[in-house]
This record gives C-alpha cells, structure tokens and sequence, in this order.
C-alpha cells in the first residue's frame, strides 16, 4: 500500500539520516502518514474523495502529504498566540480561546479592528481561512448585512477550530507586475542552515589542529636521532636512530606537547591507532625521560614513521615542509559556505521579512571587515546568491533567465501572483479588491487531493466568503485583456524555458483561471495519475483532441502520431457518469491506439492505463495546440521552433544517456524522454524540418543501436513514410511511446 510505504521511509529517514534537520523534518511525516493510515482505518478518512475528512466541508483547508493524501488536520487550526489572547476580555463567551477571539471579532471592538486594518491594508492572509472575518466586516461596513449574518452563520460551526482572522502586519505582496519566488524571511532561515560537510569540517580540522600538532611531534622525535634524519630510499629506510640523544628540555617539551594534545583531543577527533601520528604519540607517552621503556621493535616503527613524513613532506624546519604547510593552512583559513551563508543571511537583515528584494546589488558586494574581519575582501559565492535571489522581486521573464524559476512547476508556484491581482481587478472598492487578491495566492498555496470518480478540485468561488462578494465583482475589459496577455506571455515563457517538459497540472490549473478571466473557454487539459485513471474522460479531452487534429493536420506531429483527420459529431458518443458529461468515443479511441503499447499478455493495470493516458495527451497535444491557436502564438512559435525543437530532442538524448539502476528510475527515464520528442515533435512541425533532424542524427549517436530504431522512425516520417499498426516503418524505424504493457523494447534494463 502506498501510504504504508510512505511511513516506513518517512520512519527509516527518521531514524538513520545523518542530517538532525532531516531527521526531524522525516519525524514530521511520520506523523502525518500515521494520522492517514489511522484516519483510514476509523473510517474518518474517505481517500479519493472532496471531502476526505469526515464532517468537513470541501472548502476547509486541509493538510495534505505527498499523493494528495488528506492527513484530518485542518491547516488554520492553530492555538491562538500570546498576541491574540491578550485581545481577549474576561469571560468572554465561547467553547475554545479559538472560538472566544472569534466571536469577539464579531463584536463592536473586534469589528473595529478589522476594519481599520481593511482600510490601513495592515492585513496578511496565509491560510485563505484567514480573510473570512475580513469580509464579514467589509460586508457590515458597506450594508450588505443579510449577507454577513448567512456568511457568518456558515462560518459558526467551525469558529471553535479555524482561524477566520488574519496576521495584522503590513502586507509585503508583490505588485503583480513582478513577482518573487519566496520571501526575504524563508530565504535567510534557508542560509541560516547552510552548515560545513563533514569530509569538509574533517579536512579543515586536520590542516589547522592536527597538521601543527604533527609537525611538532616529529620535531620532537627528530632531535631524539643520531646522524641523518631517517627516509626511505627505494622503500628502504636509511639514515640516524631515534631514542639515541635527548636534550636537555626534552622533558618540558614533550609535556607541553602532550598537554595541547589532551586539550585537542577532548574537542577533536583523535587520529586513526595504526596512523604515523598515533604511533608516535603513543611512544611519546612512553617516553618522559629516555626509551627504556620501549622496545627495539617499537623505537623502529618510530624510525619508520619519521622516515615516512620527511620522504614524503620534507625535514621540519625545510622549505618543502614550510612551503606545504603554508598552502595547506591558506586553504584551512579560506572561510566556508556556510560561515558566507551566515554573512549574506544578516545582510538580508535589512529588508522586511514578509517582503522582496528589489535588487541584488545591495547584497551581493565582497565580505567587508565590519562583517568578518577575517575574511574581508572574500567575494560573494554565485551559488549563495543564486540562492538569496529567490527572494528578488522581479518579472517572470527576468527569474527565468536568472534561473530563480527552473521548471514549470515553480512557475506555477509564482503566477498567483500576477492572477490575484489581475482576478481582483475586477473589483471596484480597493480594499476588497487587496482581501480578495491575498486570499487567492493563499489558496492557490493549497495543496491538491488525491480525488476519484472524476471529482475536481475545490474551486476558488466555493469559499463561502469568496462567494459572498461575488455580486460585487464586475467583469472589467480592461482586466480581461490584461488575463489574455498575461496567459499569452506566460504560455510563451513556459514553452520557450522548459520546452523538453509537458505544462504541469499546477500551471495548468493557473491558466484555467486565467482563461476564464479572459473569456476565453478553452479546453485545458490535466495529465492523469495512471494508479487513479477511472477509464474515462470528461468532455472537454474530447474538445481539446479536436481542436489539435484540426490546427496539426497534414504536419509532422500528425502524421507520426496517425492524429484523426477529424472528430465528427455524429461520432460523439457521450453519456453521464458521476454527475460529468463523459467522451466515450474519445476514451474508445485511445484505448484502441494503446494496442500498440502492449507487449505482454498479463499487463499491470497501472501500465495499461499509462498506456491509454499517453494516447489522450497525444491526441490533445496536451493543451499545446489548443494554446497556440487561441493565444495567436503561431508566427512566434514558427520563429522559435528550431530551437525549441533541437533543445526538446538535445533533453530527451541527453536523459537516455543517464545510468538507470532501478527498473523504476528506468521506466520513469523512457516516459520523460518520450514526453520531450513528442514536444519537439510539436515544435518542429512548426519549421523546416532538415536542420533539426541533422544535428539530432548526429547527437544520437552516444546511445548506440538501442535508440536508433526513433531517430529512424521519426527520421522515415519527415520523409514522407508513415507507421504500419504495429509503429514501425519499412526501414525498421519505431514511433517512441513512453508508456508500455510489458517489456519496453527500448528500456535500459
């Protein structure tokens, strides 16, 4: 089961990691997935479900872990602060201190304050919970109170545990214009952990305490030797006898010796028994007067040990040893990652926590001597300030270039920023239209439920807060121009930084919103978890496999693919399943182009609806086609396709030349790779073809015969041949799926 895998990693995390940070953050979801399994077997958790937690609405926000799995804790139940409590007057009415502030919120004073921390724009909304008293007071101030008492009366059987009010504080949201990826405060707590690598602190540890400590023994021994200092010539030791002359302050220096030992060791590592240095010591000990101690076989070995460093790092005292010591301890004395990460984490200390960076240069300079004396003049690591950008407050364009936004998924993570503001547009008063922005950046910070029988999301308006002021809203054009721009030029970024990748669930759920603020009415698409694919689809897979066989026909992509010419309607064959118009003859189509996929006679079911997933983001293109027509990106994308394209298929090598040691990681490798030449595939049906397909010939090569059957296969189409059913050519070419049931032929294992 998957949850109980997922607690016994969480526990072994928790118990072996070296990392006490990583244990506790493991310890963390072991408990989480304890209360999963726990909920799960009372029967207070229903899996799969809108409202997985018992006598739960499906708006409350609830904490999720890794799978969508719901745990039964509500994310604004939280103790109230010392802050909080102090609010509170004697015997105030109420059950919980929870339910008590809320109530008095709903008082004359407690309605007070929340309005004029409407109007002072000293709210911040975390947890969308948190706004729903926000709005109850804009409700009561501007005379809508019919609407605040039936807001009220559904918020009051949950007032005893949710936090309905917000942080007040200044609120440090991004404009809209620019965005950030965290804030200043996540961003120094993250530097603040940064701590030195145990094989670096060992290294660093062995040049400044025991390399001194060494030199020093060995002197000691030396002055101890008769003739020649001891080395080794052709593996042979030559030269004087230790334990044949002791000088006068032998005595005094071998205590002082030991005693700077004793202190080292008792906040070191002591050195390895069998090592030069512990030999050495070790006779030292024996040592206080003369070597009458020791026998022949021992002042050996020290003869040995001393013959070995002084071959090996020079006589103490000479310029190779002095010259040695003198590059070791500079590199000793070069100051760590983390002691720099601690300097840029206080630099940080300026600016306010909630908020952004406008800029790096004030943070970016070389280490001064009022930071750390010891190291002025160091310059800032690229690295660390790559890290501390994630607090830069810029456009979405710039952060990628800067490599702040990586993927797409990240970038899902920041466009809430711009679709708050764009949504809250449409709200005339200012004050409402601030509560209404901050409450959707925080609920697009929800995380999603795994969900079943073709169930959905929660929906922003089903927040009954965010329903009540829905008559207030007015659908501006100028912001619905705005939504159709900003869904334009963020499509573009998607596809021009990350075009090897399919667009994510997150970004695409993102630019759901942004197509209904824009009127638009697309057909957008998710990628489906094959373990929870009810074999079926709802209507709007079929749409989207329209529109993309309509916009692709006679290209590329359609012909390797084999997309229908068409979707007629007398085909449509529809029918309601859960409460959803479903596209039978569309979930038809791809079960039957599965066939191909299909290599075994008993495949897992999982692997069989992979198979037909695959099929539905085939023939849907997964929203690419559908976006680049209604967005009117075709001349750019014909302009950008030849790099695109040779970036998609440069990906797709560059996975399949990475070792696989699970037959899991290899799967998983196949089904990327697949993912990225079906997105090259797309890009390059927008240009000439030649160019590409040469260079990705050539690169091919690296993987040997077991690729060359795809480069083959797609190499055959763009010249005019076609795939037979079986998805090969008559050159022995084969259309790469990534998706098989059975044996890949194209697996690395």
């Amino acid at each position: 089961m998957y949850a109980t895998g997922r607690l016994q990693h969480a526990l072994q995390r928790a118990l072996v990691a070296d990392d006490p940070a990583v244990r506790r953050r493991a310890a963390v979801r072991v408990d989480a997935w304890r209360n999963v399994l726990e909920g799960m077997a009372s029967g207070r958790l229903t899996i799969g479900s809108r409202t997985p937690v018992a006598d739960t609405p499906a708006w409350v926000t609830l904490e999720v872990v890794t799978g969508g799995f719901a745990t039964g804790r509500y994310v604004a139940e939280s103790p109230p602060s010392a802050d909080e409590l102090a609010r509170l007057p004697v015997n105030a009415p109420g059950e919980t201190d929870r339910e008590r502030l809320n109530l008095w919120y709903l008082g004359d004073e407690g309605l007070a304050e929340l309005g004029q921390g409407l109007r002072a724009g000293r709210c911040r909304v975390d947890v969308p919970e948190e706004s729903a008293l926000l709005v109850v007071a804009w409700l009561l101030e501007n005379g809508h109170f019919a609407a605040a008492l039936d807001l009220v009366a559904e918020l009051r059987p949950l007032m005893h545990r949710l936090r309905f009010t917000p942080t007040f504080g200044p609120s440090s949201a991004p404009s809209g214009a620019v965005v950030r990826r965290q804030s200043v405060d996540e961003v120094r707590a993250q530097l603040r952990q940064a701590t030195v690598p145990p094989r670096i602190a060992a290294m660093r540890e062995t040049l400044q305490v025991w390399h001194p400590l060494h030199d020093r023994l060995v002197a000691l021994w030396c002055d101890t030797v008769d003739g020649d200092l001891p080395e080794l010539i052709s593996g042979a030791v030559s030269g004087g006898w230790p334990c044949r002359v002791w000088p006068d302050d032998w005595e005094e220096r071998r205590r002082q010796w030991l005693d700077d030992y004793a202190t080292a060791a008792e906040l070191h590592h002591a050195r390895a028994p069998k090592s030069n240095f512990a030999r050495l010591q070790s006779a030292l000990e024996r040592c206080p007067v003369d070597s009458s101690a020791l026998t022949g076989r021992e002042v050996g070995w020290i003869r040995r040990a001393l013959a070995n460093t002084i071959s090996a790092h020079g006589a103490p005292g000479s310029e190779a040893r002095a010259a040695l010591r003198t590059t070791q301890y500079e590199m000793a004395a070069r100051p760590t990652y983390a002691t720099l990460a601690h300097v840029l984490s206080t630099r940080l200390d300026r600016f306010p926590r909630d908020g952004g960076l406008p800029a790096l240069d004030p943070i970016a300079g070389d280490v001064d001597g009022a930071e750390l004396p010891a190291v002025a003049g160091v310059a800032m690591p690229p690295h660390l300030l790559a890290k501390a950008a994630r607090a830069l407050e810029a456009p979405i364009g710039e952060l990628v270039d800067r490599g702040v936004i990586g993927s797409g998924e990240v970038l899902a993570e920041v466009l809430p920023q711009v679709t708050s503001q764009l949504l809250a547009a449409n709200i005339g008063d200012p004050v409402l239209a601030s509560v209404y922005a901050q409450t959707y950046a925080a609920f697009r910070r929800r995380r999603s439920l795994l969900l079943l029988n073709l169930e959905h999301q929660v929906r922003f308006d089903e927040l009954p807060w965010v329903s009540a002021v829905a008559p207030y809203r007015d659908r501006s054009q100028k912001a619905t121009r705005a939504a159709a721009q900003t869904l334009r030029e963020t499509t573009a970024v998607a596809l021009g930084a990350f075009p090897q990748t399919i667009l994510p669930n997150p970004l695409v759920r993102e630019f759901r919103a942004l197509v209904s603020q824009a009127d638009l009415g697309l057909p957008l698409v998710e990628e489906v978890a094959a373990d929870i694919f009810m074999g079926t689809f709802t209507a709007k897979w079929r749409e989207a496999a329209a529109v993309a066989s309509r916009v692709l026909s006679g290209t590329l992509y359609a012909r390797y693919y084999d997309l229908p010419t068409a979707w007629p309607a007398a085909e449509q064959r529809s029918r309601i399943r859960w409460r959803k118009v479903t596209a039978d003859d569309f979930a038809e189509a791809c079960r039957r182009r599965a066939a191909e996929a299909h290599t075994s006679q008993t495949p897992g079911y999982v692997a069989q609806n992979g198979t037909v997933l695959e099929q539905s983001q085939i023939l849907t293109s997964h929203n690419l086609a559908v976006l680049v027509e209604a967005l009117d990106l075709t001349d750019w994308l014909r302009e950008a396709a030849p790099e695109l394209a040779d970036r998609a298929f440069s990906w797709a090598i560059q996975r399949q030349t990475q070792p696989v040691s699970t037959w899991i990681s290899g799967l998983q490798g196949l089904k990327n790779t697949a993912y990225a030449w079906r997105q090259g595939i797309f890009f390059l049906s927008y240009c000439d073809p030649v160019n590409v397909l040469d260079k990705l010939e050539d690169r091919a090569r690296v993987l040997g015969p077991r690729f060359e059957p795809v480069v083959t296969g797609l190499l055959d189409v763009a010249a005019g041949d076609r795939f037979d059913p079986a998805g090969r050519t008559s050159r022995g070419g084969r259309r790469l799926l990534g998706w098989s049931a059975g044996p890949h032929w194209c697996s690395l294992l």
